[in-house]
């Protein structure tokens, strides 16, 4: 008798994205916005990292998509950043053994005390002797065996809708991404996770341009395409002319996961995120593990659970939020199973389920988000009769008919389109951006044989430009959290900017000592070619 398995009916794409603006501040011993980085290596990436891990050395076979944007893989490879975030983990286990000190009267709060002591002590072993430090190494090795496909963003984040249709300025972010993937990984991007999902038409032909082959849109994205869609999400469309395959977003597998009040994460014997000890135990005993100045942070030890939504809150288990993450995998893999019996009646290919999350969902806002997708990636190992996990690059290969429209300009952002990146909070910004993106353009056709100073000179000016285009700091006005660092940031390169091109234009001298602290400061992208915005 075989063994073997029938094909499965439907497939999961679960797709994470990997994204943090570029932070970089050596003038400063300590700077605030940098511990984003380091609880994300702490809190996501490293206990993603050993997820993958165990069930690669278990045997069990799974593969995940995840982008990897060109600012986070920078800071990831930056040897200043990494020293400090070896302090940040060596504070973390110093607070923690303190903790196991201080509950030692209360079983309960000392139980949950071990668990983080022992918790940083295997991930600053991970991280530092495993790892020996390379990240990028290990996504690049998981990625090598088939357990990861990792994508590209643009190069900064940029929202491409936003750009006034100026196609140097959507090129560079692309191109210049590209580059920098390949320069990482060895290979050309198998797809691009288009900043905030913002989609612009067009844009589709660039990425063809890079060997790009897929890439991500929201729902609405694909629904309101300009034929109407045969398999709706569960299907690719193929872009006309280019032939670049656009996968649309389900909203119920999405909204299972990262919805606080109806999802997973909002269960209450979960880890509740708003309650942490920077902010519970006094200033003499938390001072040394939190801003310098006084400022009370998250530090990442919480003992307590959701609980329910008032104020008091129960001690949190780690054990049981782990089981309870194991049975919500379970639930999750059920519902999926559903929704590909009820489709496979009406495709002539397994329906593709495309789940995209931002990455810091797991592990960072909901602590067991990786026991989580650890756990459904077990259940699907063990159980693959009806659901597979695969990627899009994978289901291209296995399926490459698919039905041709143009999707719609759309991103995955409040209300499905710009508005949260230009509106009266944020849109100052862009008159001044597309100005110096056209700038860009003229000192790259202009300057055919600059010297080397010269060079030095636009490949800077690239840098800022494309610093300043980054998504991110119009969102955080929007949102207004640290909304005076997002406007200092887009400010700081505008104006850098403007100097490089006085000094390109010949309005003002080349200044070279000036010039070399702005490439040490941000110096991201350390193979840039500034002739990237030369094409239109």
């Amino acid at each position: 008798m075989s063994d073997a398995r029938p094909a499965p009916i439907g497939t999961l794409s679960v797709v994470l994205h990997h994204h943090l603006p570029y932070i970089r501040h050596p003038e400063h011993p300590f700077f605030l916005e940098e511990r984003w980085l380091f609880e994300a290596i702490n809190e996501t990436y490293l206990p993603l990292i050993d997820a993958w891990r165990r069930l690669e050395q278990e045997g069990t076979a799974f593969c995940f998509t995840m982008s990897m944007t060109p600012p986070l893989a920078n800071m990831l490879e930056d040897e200043l950043l990494m020293q400090r975030f070896r302090r940040h983990m060596d504070q973390l286990r110093e607070l923690s053994d303190k903790e196991v000190v201080r509950t030692k009267d209360d079983p309960e709060f000392n139980r949950i005390a071990r668990f983080y002591q022992e918790r940083f002590a295997h991930q600053s072993d991970l991280f530092s002797r495993v790892l020996r430090g390379n990240l990028l190494g290990e996504y690049r090795r998981l990625q090598d065996k088939g357990h990861l496909e990792i994508v590209t963003c643009t190069a900064t984040h940029g929202f491409l809708p936003l750009m006034n249709h100026d196609r140097a300025a959507m090129r560079a972010q692309i191109s210049v991404a590209a580059a920098d993937y390949r320069r990482m990984f060895g290979r050309t991007p198998p797809g691009i996770w288009l900043a905030e999902s913002g989609y612009f038409p067009g844009c589709d032909e660039m990425l063809a341009d890079e060997g790009i082959r897929y890439f991500f849109v929201d729902t609405h994205g694909i629904l309101n395409a300009s034929s109407p869609p045969v398999y709706g999400v569960f299907a690719p469309i193929y872009c006309p002319g280019s032939g670049v395959a656009a996968f649309g977003r389900d909203p119920e597998s999405s909204k299972q996961v990262w919805s606080s009040k109806e999802g997973y994460p909002g269960d209450f014997g979960y880890r509740e995120y708003y309650r942490d000890i920077g902010w519970d135990l006094p200033m003499d005993y938390i001072g040394p593990y939190v801003h310098p100045d006084g400022i009370r942070l998250n530090t990442g030890l919480k003992y307590h659970r959701i609980t329910g939504p008032t104020a008091h809150k129960a001690p949190y288990d780690p054990w049981h939020a782990r089981a309870k993450a194991d049975e919500h995998a379970g639930n999750f893999l059920f519902n999926r199973q559903a929704q590909a019996r009820w489709l496979a009646p009406q495709m002539d290919r397994p329906a593709n389920i495309v789940s995209p999350y931002d990455a810091e969902l797991f592990g960072h806002w909901w602590f067991e988000g990786p026991w989580f997708l650890e756990s459904l990636a077990r259940r699907i190992h063990q159980t693959q009769h009806e659901i597979a996990l695969t990627t899009p690059l994978r289901y291209l290969d296995a399926n490459p008919v698919n039905q041709e429209a143009q999707p719609s300009l759309s991103s995955w952002g409040e209300n499905g389109y710009a508005s949260f990146w230009c509106n009266e909070t944020n849109e100052w910004i862009y008159r001044y951006l597309h100005h110096a993106a056209d700038r860009m353009h003229q000192l790259a056709t202009t300057h055919t044989a600059p010297d080397d100073l010269q060079r030095r000179a636009l490949t800077q000016a690239g840098r800022e430009l494309l610093q300043a285009q980054g998504s991110d700091w119009a969102f955080i006005m929007k949102t207004g959290t640290v909304v005076e660092y997002a406007v200092r940031r887009t400010r700081d390169h505008l104006q850098a900017f403007s100097r490089l091109d006085d000094m390109l234009s010949g309005r003002a001298a080349l200044d070279a000592d000036w010039l070399a602290a702005r490439e040490a400061q941000w110096k991201a992208f350390p193979d840039l070619d500034y002739r990237a915005w030369a094409r239109r």
